[in-house]
């Protein structure tokens, strides 16, 4: 990227940190940590035309949360402006809208699903 002077980068944190997600300190602080890493990358790169964003989608049904009770991701939903699980579309439209040569001038930003 450095070489090419262009490139996209995309973390993933999760709608659990503006929530501040009670029972999940642990997983909270380390997506807030990537978030602030998005930060700070997204300033140091800037200048190489790389840009850094980061995605936070509400729960999705996979695998990762059928162990979750269903209360706790009613819970979540209920907190969403928009009251429904999320899908692979709604991240892919964002991940495309970061990808995008015209997002050049985006960058450093947080994006939560669902309407937080």
């Amino acid at each position: 990227m450095k070489k090419h002077r262009y490139g996209r980068i995309i973390n993933f944190s999760t709608v659990a940190v503006p929530m501040k997600l009670e029972g999940e300190a642990a997983y909270v602080a380390s997506k807030a940590a990537v978030e602030s890493l998005t930060n700070v990358l997204s300033r140091e790169f800037a200048n190489l035309g790389i840009t850094v964003n980061t995605l936070g989608p509400v729960p999705i049904e996979t695998d990762l949360i059928r162990s979750i009770p269903d209360d706790k991701i009613q819970n979540i939903v209920d907190r969403q402006a928009i009251r429904r699980l999320g899908r692979f579309e709604d991240v892919s439209n964002v991940t495309d809208f970061f990808l995008r040569p015209e997002s050049d001038f985006v960058t450093g930003q947080n994006i939560y699903l669902g309407g937080l």
